[in-house]
């Protein structure tokens, strides 16, 4: 058995992450801690390219992040892979507090020219929703009233670890 190389791990299997190939690492992470509520909590370079970590501060004890990474010519693992992107329906999804949160976010977008779906209203349990794409062509929909979080309580109770 090999020693490890952390000393917190969890108490049992989660959800910890999804990760991306990006093309310019940098315009990722702007995009990113600029649309969505994601903080850069680590950023790293090797031989191969350029790793990054996004997530919420607020997620401490159960944390999921967003891998980037951008892999240097001649030391992509997957360079014989098309370059996959979450999209048009395949996404990301952020839940918003309120309605007129989705109109701002789109507002943004139409403005910096990544707006793939203008606000619309959809049937229950999609709720209001709009879509930005990321630098790479990613989709990232942002809703209100999705019932994600109402579900959840439900389901499982406010305190569900």
């Amino acid at each position: 058995m090999s020693e490890p190389t952390y000393d917190i791990h969890p108490p049992k299997a989660r959800w910890t992450h999804v990760a991306l190939r990006v093309n310019d690492i940098d315009a990722t992470i702007d995009w990113y801690t600029d649309f969505t509520p994601m903080e850069l909590l680590d950023r790293r370079e090797d031989k191969d390219g350029f790793g990054a970590w996004l997530g919420m501060s607020d997620m401490i004890d159960n944390p999921f992040i967003l891998v980037v990474a951008q892999f240097l010519e001649g030391h992509d693992p997957f360079a014989d892979a098309p370059h996959a992107v979450l999209g048009p329906f395949a996404h990301f999804g952020v839940e918003m507090p309120s309605e007129s949160d989705i109109d701002a976010i789109a507002e943004r977008g139409r403005e910096a020219d990544c707006l793939a779906m203008p606000p619309t209203m959809m049937p229950a349990p999609i709720g209001y929703i709009c879509m930005l794409r990321d630098p790479d062509g990613n989709t990232v929909e942002f809703s209100w009233d999705q019932g994600v979080y109402t579900t959840v309580r439900d389901r499982w109770g406010s305190g569900a670890a």
